[in-house]
């Protein structure tokens, strides 16, 4: 399995930099698994590839780039883009996001090819399929409505606990699933922030070493995601210092073969 963390800001080159705003992985060049920086990043190769998106929840910086990818293929699209996300979220995306006044309905609308987008509910707890992929989405501790999802070709399986805070669910799951090769773990605020981290429930690299104790996995990439851009060295710093086994934070723009 491939996967990227695709990059949201660029320098004056056009190079990738690590000022990770926005949340979007590509996996095997064909699915994303959020939308932050989707429109954003994509190469055209990409852009005529990705046609499943899955939603872990709808913050902003998770769907940011969503409408807008959409919208710049609108009049090309052969097939709908699919959104994968649980009713709850659906619901969210349709009321806060594509509701006629942030962006069109465009699960209501068509091409001449026929519709553009469309959603598809997915279950908590039980294996879906995404294009040549088998998913499990579980909810976790986040003050919206999320899952963390388990993601698996056959060979390889990448666990993404998408954005929270101390859960146990997510855990249980992860620990049966077999062939773990990466976990792609939250580590938002530093431990100098620990109250906004609890109320707004991420991790910091404290609450996330304890959490780290209810893995039963051995030998896997562990990598650190979401780091907001205002502490970042101070959060790798943090992260450094636990002297995790397979710990390490996930550089934008590089490929990840497992």
């Amino acid at each position: 399995m491939r996967v990227q963390l695709l990059p949201s800001t660029f320098d004056s080159q056009g190079h990738a930099t690590s000022d990770q705003r926005l949340t979007c992985f590509l996996i095997d060049e064909c699915v994303a698994v959020d939308a932050g920086s989707l429109a954003l990043a994509l190469t055209t190769e990409q852009r005529a590839a990705v046609r499943d998106i899955i939603v872990t929840h709808p913050h902003m910086d998770h769907i940011a780039s969503l409408p807008i990818f959409i919208d710049d293929l609108f009049e090309t699209l052969k097939n709908p883009v699919r959104v994968y996300a649980t009713p709850e979220v659906i619901d969210l995306l349709e009321r806060d996001s594509f509701n006629w006044n942030v962006y069109p309905r465009f699960s209501e609308l068509k091409n001449e090819h026929g519709p553009v987008m469309e959603y598809v509910p997915i279950p908590t707890g039980q294996e879906f399929k995404v294009a040549h992929l088998t998913v499990t989405a579980v909810p976790v501790n986040h003050i919206v409505p999320t899952v963390g999802l388990i993601v698996t070709d056959g060979n390889s399986t990448v666990a993404f606990s998408s954005d929270t805070a101390e859960t146990d669910e997510f855990w249980k799951v992860v620990n049966r699933a077999p062939r773990l090769s990466a976990l792609l773990i939250e580590a938002s605020f530093p431990n100098s922030m620990a109250k906004l981290a609890e109320v707004s429930r991420h991790f910091t690299p404290a609450s996330l070493q304890r959490d780290l104790r209810k893995l039963t996995h051995n030998g896997l990439d562990i990598l650190a995601v979401h780091i907001k851009p205002a502490y970042r060295q101070m959060v790798i710093d943090e992260l450094n210092a636990l002297n995790h086994p397979g710990l390490g934070v996930m550089e934008s723009g590089r490929t990840y073969n497992w």
